[in-house]
């Protein structure tokens, strides 16, 4: 299990955010865009599986680590083993639970290992819970709470008036034109907050913030908005979709033996 405290150049808790959220990155990944593979990896079959999230944001399914203590926190154990024991959706938001909890662990064992004082694991926490939990990225909560809290994403009406909005739904068909100058001229103050607004829009696969500057794409069908590079979409290949479904729109459920 590679990631231990050596590889740390500075050991500050914005340092062991930026590992966390890599970490967690990889395992959203897992769930998600890429749980295809995820799904076949976890034989049944095959002994004591865990879902390890590594700090270059990817993942592997992999046996637990034969040192005792271990270097790190370990996953759960057997997650394979449930696999075909329940519903797909509810096997993968068990998953999405233990991995949450998994990584806290991580976290908070990097914060004993440098000896964070209180403040410094309040700066840590905080930075954390600003972002969607694994399982409310695969369960969609993330998604709905963000729609609660942002008014102009409440409606289709209302999220046509924001300028970031009318760039994001630009961006689905791959226009990165600038606005016309009318629009651009509007009201800087109404602008510049619902903006602030919409940076609250959550990508569906990997959890992280809207930024006006990357390539996002909407779902037709559940309309929830996506990195393009999360999806695998380039703007070149978005001007030739009519009607874009996201990865979890266009798989048909899986068929049971």
């Amino acid at each position: 299990m590679e990631g231990g405290a050596g590889a740390y150049t500075s050991r500050m808790p914005e340092d062991v955010f930026r590992d966390f959220r890599a970490r967690r990155a990889g395992m959203v990944k897992a769930l998600t865009t890429d749980v295809e593979k995820f799904y076949e990896l976890c034989d049944p079959e095959k002994e004591n599986l865990c879902l390890y999230g590594l700090p270059d944001e990817t993942w592997e399914v992999n046996l637990p680590a034969e040192e005792v203590p271990p270097e790190l926190p370990e996953p759960a154990l057997g997650i394979n083993f449930a696999r075909d024991g329940m519903e797909e959706k509810d096997w993968l938001a068990l998953v999405a639970v233990h991995s949450d909890a998994w990584l806290l662990a991580v976290a908070f064992y990097f914060a004993a290992r440098f000896g964070f004082d209180k403040e410094a694991r309040r700066r840590l926490f905080n930075m954390i819970n600003n972002l969607p939990t694994i399982y409310e990225v695969v369960t969609g909560t993330a998604k709905k709470q963000s729609k609660e809290k942002t008014p102009n994403s409440s409606s289709k009406s209302n999220k046509s008036n924001s300028k970031a909005s009318r760039q994001a739904e630009s961006y689905t068909k791959s226009s990165r034109m600038p606005l016309p100058k009318e629009e651009e001229s509007g009201e800087e103050d109404g602008e510049q907050e619902d903006e602030e607004e919409h940076g609250t829009t959550l990508c569906g696969a990997c959890g992280n913030n809207y930024a006006s500057d990357e390539f996002w794409i909407c779902c037709d069908v559940c309309e929830r908005w996506f990195h393009g590079k999360c999806v695998r979409i380039t703007p070149a290949r978005a001007e030739h979709i009519k009607q874009y479904k996201c990865p979890d729109c266009s798989t048909n459920k899986r068929a049971r033996v």
